[in-house]
């Protein structure tokens, strides 16, 4: 989901250049080591998973609710968003803690040197805390963040405030030719599924404080959270933190049936006008969802079609040798359900049926003959050599550990990881490439190219 906010307070400054060295040695360790990752179950029904972590006197926190942007009720697109932003703008007295407005909690988790946030993903909606582990601070920055999850009241003039900020945010947003064309992509790939449905300045003028508190109730439940902790606590704390995070939140309620995803879906392509200096060109398909047997040779596939950068097939052919872009690349975003394959690049105006075309004929020939020994050697030490940068910090290795409990990964999913990549093979990459990617199956969107394609462009030959 959409990473949480955590920009460290006046109290956090001094342990930076502490945490900083921490970090790097906690990095190398961890890379060569099991992670140690405990996995419970509150008595709230929760799902908790932690890593004791003491280089630093720090915690984070996460809590991931099934309360993502595909539960949004139709024509009220934001809701999800708005539900989790406004956690942190009005708290009633709760357990003990005293009513706070929005400017009395920005005091106290100033006083505390914590830092929290709440976002929506299209899964899931939240929270993330980071806070010391010294005392008063933990315990006051905890019992504050369990006030917010518990008891939000969504004031009347917050919600009129922060909806504006939302549309406003969007119509600015919206004028970008490569946000229109994602949207626009996003809607093509998932005609019948909320994947492809986007908040808009009307959906969230349609949103009312009861709808906010009403998403709160129903999808903010215990049973439908998983609680991460990494840090310098011991497994006795963590346990009392999860359960006084979770105990009392609302019953909540079953989450409603998601319509199935179309992985085939008609070849379609737009074009839509814009004023901007280069086009903005986008096609993709629905792909796989998180946990499919084939993510592995599809991720190493994916670092040697776009995702590598620089060593990619598609920057190679595309940018390196014919000018044709400054920017290429393909990526995969498992979700839940299955979530999409895509690539997206942007060109000058009058070349972008020539680029269009030969990213086109690339994708076709790699999903036809896969990877060179060559390139999959390549791309696989880079991925393994890579691996400690994903997990350098308590905050990615926060990260990594919630997506292990979200999609009910096994607990040793980083330690076997490296290994994973290094067994894939040039059959698997191209079997998995034939299996979920589709190259005369896909949506191709264009904002601000030729509105009329042209006939085939020669100079896009191999």
């Amino acid at each position: 989901m959409t990473e949480y906010d955590s920009t460290p307070q006046r109290a956090l400054r001094k342990f930076a250049g502490a945490a900083l060295g921490a970090a790097m040695l906690l990095a190398a360790q961890l890379a060569q080591a099991a992670i140690p990752i405990e996995h419970w179950t509150a008595s709230t029904g929760a799902q908790v998973f932690f890593v004791h972590s003491p280089s630093i006197p720090m915690l984070d926190v996460n809590i991931d609710f099934d309360a993502g942007s595909r539960y949004d009720p139709p024509g009220k697109a934001g809701l999800a968003t708005l539900t989790a932003a406004l956690l942190d703008k009005g708290a009633a007295a709760q357990d003990g803690q005293p009513a706070r407005d929005e400017a009395k909690i920005a005091d106290a988790f100033a006083d505390t040197g914590a830092a929290f946030g709440g976002a929506a993903g299209g899964d899931r909606g939240g929270i993330g805390l980071r806070t010391l582990t010294a005392q008063p601070e933990l315990d006051q920055s905890v019992a504050l963040t369990a006030q917010l999850i518990k008891a939000p009241t969504y004031p009347d003039a917050v919600v009129a405030r922060e909806k504006q900020r939302l549309i406003t945010a969007i119509r600015e947003a919206d004028a970008k030719p490569g946000v229109i064309a994602d949207k626009a992509l996003a809607k093509a790939m998932y005609p019948d599924h909320p994947y492809g449905v986007a908040a808009t300045p009307d959906s969230v003028a349609s949103i009312r404080r009861d709808d906010v508190v009403k998403f709160w109730r129903d999808n903010y439940g215990a049973q439908r959270a998983v609680v991460t902790l990494i840090g310098a606590v011991d497994r006795k704390q963590a346990e009392a933190i999860a359960e006084q995070l979770t105990r009392g939140l609302p019953p909540g309620s079953a989450a409603p049936a998601m319509p199935q995803v179309r992985l085939q879906i008609a070849p379609s392509e737009q074009r839509m006008p814009h004023p901007a200096q280069q086009s903005s060109v986008a096609i993709g398909q629905p792909a796989i969802a998180r946990g499919d047997p084939d993510y592995f040779a599809l991720l190493v596939g994916n670092y040697v079609l776009g995702g590598g950068g620089f060593s990619s097939r598609l920057t190679d052919e595309v940018r390196e040798k014919r000018g044709l872009t400054y920017g290429v690349d393909s990526y995969f975003a498992p979700s839940k359900q299955p979530g999409p394959f895509g690539i997206s690049l942007q060109t000058k105006k009058a070349q972008t049926d020539e680029a269009l075309a030969l990213v086109r004929q690339v994708l076709a020939r790699f999903v036809a003959e896969g990877p060179t020994d060559k390139e999959l050697r390549a791309a696989k030490d880079n991925l393994i050599n890579g691996f400690p940068l994903r997990i350098d910090n308590n905050r990615k290795l926060l990260t990594n550990v919630a997506n292990i409990g979200w999609y009910g990964m096994p607990l040793d999913y980083l330690d076997t990881w490296t290994a994973q990549i290094g067994k894939v093979t040039r059959e698997q990459v191209k079997a998995a490439f034939q299996r979920h990617v589709h190259p005369d199956g896909m949506a191709t969107v264009i904002v601000g190219g030729p509105v009329a394609a042209p006939a085939p462009a020669t100079a896009a030959r191999q």
